[in-house]
């Protein structure tokens, strides 16, 4: 058995593609070089990087966050672990496991991947996230992967439909691992989206007071994210694109908090339906740091006068039990004090409980009944109150997250063993 449960089929030599080597599409190869389910490992530049296949090797090797790559694998002894470097056929050794380098086509169904026995892709570039394009969409789709010969596409972002009222089509499907990968349907599903760093470390927040307090007690959430700086903000103020209409994303990222949004909301909606059932709002702040972010999640639930009313005690008594349950680890509760840096490279937790700062608060909402029914309430009759007294208690929790390596890498690299596993059996 390999780590976390799932049997490795070596006749069938699993073999991963990623297309884009961005920030997920680079640590999500970190993430497989060190794990070895996969056999081999194809990565779909699309373009020529460079001077030669050894500036791609440095760029993979070294990490301005996470330093290097065998450091982080081995520590800070460990020497080099990339080798056998061949310019002419694109490929390399990292650390035993072979990696082929493609730097001819950015469009997915041209990339081949049968050529290569992939049948597992992780669509990483941001680019497409559209399930219901065509292959042969201008631009390219996430389904033109399908027609270059693999059998899954996992997108390592939220969907994105671009048409107007197009519903997501019944192959495509969002899963959360820990969450509600139980509905995937490996006959079915063939684009599956990872959803987001945010949305991941929420649903592990969101999802044990769901289970502990039922979505009939909850009033309203509300939510906003300190995340950490993407690669789609600017290092220094530039003119906008033609038709922008926020014009905060062409500001520097190192001299500003930026205020932004977050499809959080929507998405989570997608992972646990019981949120369409309770008032939800997301937002998000960009603030000048590489990785480490926090939800800040504000609950009101309504109390019940005869019982013990919900407490800081109970709040955190619910995510202890939780991170206990949770036997991968994707919820850890802790009573340090953290600051971001700390939260940098931590393996394995979606979400990292700050038990320390949880707090509640309960106050008491007079309702009038006069004006809430249609027969109004006799005043001369003493036995029944025309008030109705209602204790709402509100917390506020938070959540750390590596919305990399430390958290998101990891679940999606979860996610994807999970698929390929089905499709290697």
């Amino acid at each position: 058995m390999t780590d976390r449960g799932v049997k490795m089929i070596s006749e069938k030599k699993p073999i991963l593609g990623i297309n884009g080597l961005g920030r997920i599409g680079k640590l999500t190869l970190w993430h497989h070089i060190g794990r070895k389910y996969f056999s081999e490992i194809v990565v779909n530049i699309g373009r020529k990087v460079g001077t030669k296949l050894e500036d791609i090797a440095l760029y993979i090797e070294k990490d301005s966050t996470y330093g290097s790559l065998h450091n982080y694998l081995y520590g800070y002894k460990a020497e080099r672990i990339i080798e056998n470097i061949n310019e002419e056929k694109g490929t390399m050794i990292i650390d035993g496991v072979p990696v082929t380098i493609l730097r001819e086509t950015r469009n997915p169904k041209d990339i081949g991947w049968n050529k290569y026995g992939v049948k597992v892709v992780v669509e990483a570039t941001g680019k497409f996230a559209d399930p219901t394009l065509q292959p042969d969409a201008k631009d390219g789709a996430a389904r033109g992967h399908l027609d270059a010969g693999a059998e899954k596409v996992i997108v390592s972002a939220p969907f994105k439909i671009k048409g107007t009222g197009l519903p997501i089509p019944d192959d495509a499907k969002t899963i959360i691992i820990g969450i509600n990968d139980d509905v995937y349907d490996h006959a079915k599903h063939r684009i599956i989206s990872a959803a987001s760093c945010t949305t991941s470390c929420l649903a592990f927040i969101v999802k044990p007071l769901l289970d502990y307090f039922g979505s009939e007690k909850i009033l309203s959430l509300s939510m906003a994210t300190v995340h950490a700086s993407t690669g789609s903000q600017e290092v220094l103020d530039r003119l906008p694109k033609a038709g922008a209409t926020d014009l905060r994303k062409n500001r520097s990222i190192m001299n500003n908090i930026i205020l932004t949004s977050t499809g959080a909301a929507k998405t989570l909606a997608l992972v646990i339906p019981e949120m369409n059932k309770i008032g939800f709002i997301a937002e998000s702040v960009r603030v000048p740091i590489s990785t480490g972010s926090l939800i800040i999640l504000v609950i009101a639930m309504h109390d019940e006068e005869d019982n013990p009313l919900i407490s800081r005690e109970l709040i955190n008594k619910v995510y202890r039990d939780a991170a206990e349950k949770e036997k991968r680890g994707y919820i850890k509760f802790t009573e340090e004090q953290n600051v971001s840096s700390d939260i940098i490279g931590n393996f394995g937790p979606v979400t990292i409980i700050e038990g320390n700062e949880t707090h509640t608060r309960t106050a008491i909402v007079s309702l009038d009944l006069n004006k809430f029914c249609k027969m109004a309430v006799k005043a001369a009759d003493e036995r029944i109150s025309p008030k109705l007294n209602i204790p709402i208690t509100q917390a506020v929790i938070y959540g750390w997250y590596d919305n990399e390596l430390g958290s998101y890498t990891n679940i999606l690299g979860d996610l994807t063993v999970l698929i390929a596993s089905k499709v290697y059996q």
